[in-house]
């Protein structure tokens, strides 16, 4: 092994430059700390690179030389194999040649006249250190797939680069392959191995072209540390249409997220925000890449201010429950019938924030528990509150998250919350997304059987956002199906859209339950819906989403209108 042989006798340095003064001048600079060898000119200097492969650690590179000049010299080692293993620090007194040679592999470069002693010693020591963890990396810690670093040695060397060379705009990348268990499962193992090597071969192509390392970070998810380039979508498409080969029978997707070089910042943090990036892609079938900007960066923060206010957000009452009226339009007129629990924040310094701002953000942080308990609790109240001031119980629909039904203690929960305010289990109903079902559906059955068996009425969110099929569905235990309004949206103007309502409906005549149809906007949608068969309508041209008091001011007509009738 080359590090071994390098740690049982003195490291070997070749200095290579045409003018004896020179050499003499950095041989004496070095000759305590390190062995030396020199040559005069380029050929000169590859000869001795291939005699001394085994042992040599560095080689210090004048640019200007006769017969075969630095310049020649890096780019024969560059496109070797086995010699682009040995750094290169070039010696020059050109700034523009400086650039030069680092873009073409250079490690480091050492300015002419030739700087203090020990600035040089430091810096031929560093290319050493840096060198050596990379031959180590290269030799113990490689993907057996892919042939790239693995995880924990890219960051050690990442960090590496960073500190030796915070003037390298070195930028990171994160690819990912959208959907690769399904790949997996669909073609086999082989097949999906296969696509990680050819993306592996593929990358390491792109790093012999540019300085960087990459590393398979995990199964599917590809990391890299490169010089800045201008155009990654092109980067991303050369990727991609190497992956298409392999795509007759599978489509396979790729999507990257970008955090370029920022001065000061650690490459962890990097590839914290790149990765953030790459997720923000997650499902956008429009969009394969993201560069992480000052935007996203204003939005991670905002994120991160919302989990830490939270707590106290529920400690301080700032998050407030609206109700949005659901009408049956098979009377007429139309009768409230029951109300959907939507939840508001106020917060002290942002004022109202959006549920689209923070309940997706709960969720994937595994905080939504918190909120709908929230929720629960005061629309429980609320319903007692109306029943015992204004004798009518209004039902209201209440949210199940994902991560509320694998809450061991949620039956115990909802029975607790029940009981303490008196209800009957029917005025508070639990809705639960199609996609929930679908994704979990086995456990989410057995949990909605138990609810249904203490008197809970289910109802089943969003439906025909999902890829329910009719055999699932005729498993599913629900008491109410309630459409995405994108199916509403167009049904003035589109004929195929009403089409797909009037399925909607006829699907739950055979399940012999109502409908709910969100988003209705207009008075022709309602009509429409009321004529197709559809029962109960909630959206925009009854009522926004009401505050408590606003909402009373509904019931309270509701109750002069049966009076009069």
């Amino acid at each position: 092994m080359i590090i071994s042989n390098q740690l049982r006798r003195p490291r070997l340095v070749l200095i290579v430059d045409d003018q004896e003064i020179n050499r003499d001048v950095l041989g004496m600079i070095l000759e305590d700390d390190y062995e030396i060898i020199y040559a005069t000119n380029g050929r000169e200097a590859l000869e001795m690179i291939e005699e001394n492969l085994d042992r040599l650690s560095v080689v210090l590179l004048d640019l200007i030389m006769p017969e075969m000049d630095g310049f020649k010299v890096l780019d024969i080692v560059r496109n070797d194999e086995f010699l682009k293993r040995i750094p290169i620090i070039v010696l020059t007194a050109e700034k523009n040649a400086e650039l030069r040679a680092l873009q073409m592999g250079a490690a480091d470069f050492i300015t002419k006249p030739f700087e203090m002693h020990e600035v040089i010693l430091a810096r031929v020591g560093r290319i050493i250190e840096l060198s050596e963890g990379r031959q180590l990396i290269s030799a113990a810690e490689h993907d057996r797939l892919t042939m790239l670093y693995s995880k924990s040695f890219f960051f050690e060397y990442a960090n590496r680069i960073h500190q030796y060379h915070p003037e390298w705009h070195m930028d990171a990348v994160v690819m990912d392959i959208n959907q690769f268990h399904t790949i997996n499962e669909l073609n086999g193992r082989e097949f999906g191995d296969n696509v990680l090597r050819i993306l592996g071969n593929e990358i390491r192509a792109f790093l012999g072209e540019t300085e960087g390392i990459a590393s398979r970070f995990e199964a599917d998810r590809f990391d890299l540390y490169c010089m800045h380039q201008a155009d990654y979508q092109q980067l991303l498409d050369r990727f991609q249409e190497k992956v298409n080969t392999l795509s007759r029978n599978a489509s396979i997707r790729l999507r990257m997220g970008v955090n370029p070089w920022q001065e000061g910042v650690d490459p962890l943090l990097l590839f914290d925000r790149a990765r953030a990036a790459c997720n923000m892609v997650r499902g956008d079938y429009k969009t394969n890449l993201m560069v992480y900007d000052e935007d996203m960066r204003n939005h991670e923060l905002l994120n991160q201010r919302l989990l830490n206010d939270l707590q106290r957000a529920v400690d301080e009452r700032e998050f407030c429950v609206f109700y949005q009226p659901k009408f049956n339009v098979q009377c007429d007129p139309p009768k409230l019938s029951s109300a959907e629990a939507l939840i508001r924040w106020k917060h002290p310094e942002l004022g109202m924030i959006s549920p689209g701002c923070f309940i997706p953000l709960f969720e994937s942080n595994g905080q939504i528990g918190t909120v709908d308990n929230f929720v629960w609790n005061e629309a429980a109240r609320q319903i007692a509150d109306w029943r015992d001031r204004l004798g009518v119980v209004v039902p209201v629909s209440v949210n199940l998250s994902r991560v509320d039904v694998f809450d061991p203690a949620l039956e115990d929960t909802l029975t607790g919350i029940v009981e303490r305010n008196g209800l009957d289990y029917k005025s508070m109903k639990l809705e639960v997304t199609e996609s929930a079902y679908t994704d979990n559906a086995g456990q989410i059955i057995g949990l909605i059987n138990r609810l249904r068996s203490m008197g809970f009425e289910i109802e089943m969110d969003d439906f025909g956002s999902g890829y329910s099929s009719l055999n699932m569905l005729s498993s599913m235990p629900i008491d109410v199906l309630k459409m995405d309004m994108e199916f509403v949206r167009n049904i003035e103007h589109s004929e195929k859209d009403f089409r797909l309502v009037e399925v909607v409906l006829d699907i739950a005549r055979y399940l012999k339950v109502p409908v709910v149809a969100e988003g209705v906007e207009t008075q022709r949608q309602m009509e429409l819906l009321r004529d197709a068969g559809c029962q109960l309508v909630q959206g925009y041209y009854f009522s926004r989403p009401l505050p408590p008091a606003d909402f009373e001011k509904l019931i309270l007509r509701e109750k002069e209108i049966v009076r009069e009738n």
